[in-house]
């Protein structure tokens, strides 16, 4: 009969934690915040008008996550490519989905680059906003085709960590939990810390379009109308100049000879 050391069982248990099957639970769990967040992002867009906020926020929001979903598939097609046996056996993904995946991060990288450079620094739109807009159209396109071949894997995959005893057969669940938690805690803190630069960017928009901040129409109208009324009261207590008269054209209080 033969015993297993500790060590080698320790050994064993890192090794299925951090190895293609605790990388494969990682990679699904966020991807399924990933399809959740992204589809209220994707719902922003089409009326940026009145989501803006919204959009500038969720977005800034989604940075970490992102980052997170990226360093977990590169992480595998790095093991797979250096020739580890694991990830050697699960196989790449289809050839298909291997040619889309460069063109995918390529423009999740210009697109969340061009969103947050725009926030930052390009308040007035030109070419940043070009880009990103531009780059968002690409990544639309394939992003759709992303998630028709892997949202199945993912929500079969993405919730064992968050199971009872997730942990028996593939070791490290707490920890992949507290990743993605992190991650998207993490994004939140970027989010409310740059928030001041997201009113910036408002305000400039504004400015640039000729539009006057809300309330600042209406508080000229009340001006005039404190006005018109001190007007009044000097003249029914007598106070007015002997040679001017109040007089009302259109609604507007004129004094004149």
């Amino acid at each position: 009969m033969t015993t297993v050391r500790p060590f080698a069982r320790d050994r064993a248990a890192v090794a299925r934690a951090w190895g293609r099957q605790g990388n494969d639970r990682l990679t699904a769990s966020v991807g399924l915040v990933l399809f959740v967040l992204l589809a209220v992002e994707a719902w922003t867009t089409l009326s940026l008008r009145s989501y803006l906020s919204l959009h500038m926020f969720l977005g800034l929001l989604l940075v970490p996550p992102v980052t997170l979903k990226l360093a977990s598939t590169g992480w595998r097609a790095a093991r797979y490519h250096t020739g580890n046996r694991a990830y050697r056996i699960a196989g790449p993904p289809k050839l298909p989905l291997r040619l889309l995946a460069p063109l995918l991060v390529a423009s999740t990288l210009v697109l969340f680059g061009s969103g947050v450079g725009l926030i930052v620094g390009g308040h007035g739109g030109g070419w940043l906003q070009k880009v990103h807009a531009t780059t968002f159209n690409i990544w639309g396109a394939l992003i759709i085709v992303h998630v028709f071949a892997y949202l199945g894997h993912a929500f079969r995959r993405g919730t064992v960590d968050w199971r009872r005893q997730a942990g028996r057969i593939v070791p490290g669940a707490r920890i992949r939990r507290a990743l993605l938690g992190g991650a998207l805690l993490a994004g939140v803190i970027v989010a409310l810390a740059t928030y001041p630069a997201q009113q910036a960017f408002h305000r400039e928009r504004d400015e640039s379009q000729g539009l006057r901040p809300a309330g600042t129409a209406n508080s000229g109208l009340l001006q005039q109308e404190m006005d018109a009324a001190s007007a009044d009261a000097d003249v029914a207590q007598g106070n007015a100049h002997p040679t001017m008269k109040l007089s009302t054209i259109g609604g507007s209080h004129v004094r004149f000879r």
